[in-house]
């Protein structure tokens, strides 16, 4: 660490980059209000091991990206859910549990000082509470039956067209009703943090929250993109042909 970081306060380390926030918390050591020395006091008073938070700020920081040329259309059918399921799906049954503690205990103790944070709290639950339900019904119905869709097209399988008309689930309602409304949800959560956009004036955990909050709503993009432009038509494509089987 060079000399002009180790001057930084632990409340400048994570204002510089969110992502911080989750090790200080870990080490129980305090980034907001409070967090006012440098990291080598901090763990000389509270007796922590400077090089191992080092080494886990350096980890939590490194920016692990896909390649823009990456065809997620080529991919193979049953990988592509597979992918969603294990990334997406996992990222949210994750992040959004702690995400919604955080916010919840936070706005608790600063509904006085940011009292449109109620709205946002609001806003950010009620999203959860749906994604998590929809995710729930796309793992437990919805995948299971594309996947065997895949299978029978594959193997052209004569049972394909009464399997489809006997078992077929509507992929353009959970598109257009389903992720409709979980857009709607995410745009009352933009709408309630001015886009994420918070007071240069705000404190740490305020602006830790915003990140991570514009953080779920990107990812929440990509996983509708995947499965609204590529895994539904493609599925939707295969029930018209094994229906005409």
């Amino acid at each position: 660490m060079s000399e002009q970081e180790k001057v930084q306060t632990v409340s400048d380390i994570v204002r510089k980059d969110y992502r911080t926030a989750d090790v200080f918390k870990k080490w129980g050591v305090n980034y907001c209000c409070g967090g006012n020395l440098p990291l080598d006091q901090v763990c000389l008073t509270l007796n922590l091991d400077q090089e191992k938070i080092e080494t886990e700020l350096k980890s939590a920081t490194q920016n692990v990206q896909l390649p823009n040329a990456l065809s997620f259309d080529e991919w193979p059918f049953d990988f592509l859910v597979d992918y969603i399921v294990h990334v997406h799906h996992g990222y949210v049954k994750i992040a959004g549990p702690k995400l919604n503690q955080l916010l919840t205990q936070f706005v608790e103790g600063h509904k006085t000082k940011y009292p449109y944070l109620v709205e946002v709290q609001v806003s950010f639950d009620r999203l959860l509470t749906d994604l998590t339900e929809h995710l729930a019904k796309e793992e437990q119905v919805i995948f299971p039956y594309i996947k065997q869709v895949n299978n029978s097209f594959i193997h052209q399988a004569s049972y394909g067209a009464l399997f489809v008309r006997t078992l077929q689930k509507s992929l353009t309602h959970v598109i257009e009703v389903e992720h409709q409304n979980i857009a709607n949800l995410l745009t009352a959560l933009r709408s309630a943090t001015n886009n994420y956009t918070f007071n240069e004036k705000a404190c740490t955990n305020h602006q830790v929250i915003y990140h991570k909050l514009k953080e779920f709503d990107a990812d929440i993009m990509q996983h509708k993109h995947l499965e609204n432009n590529i895994l539904f038509p493609k599925a939707m494509q295969m029930e018209k042909e094994l229906l005409q089987l």
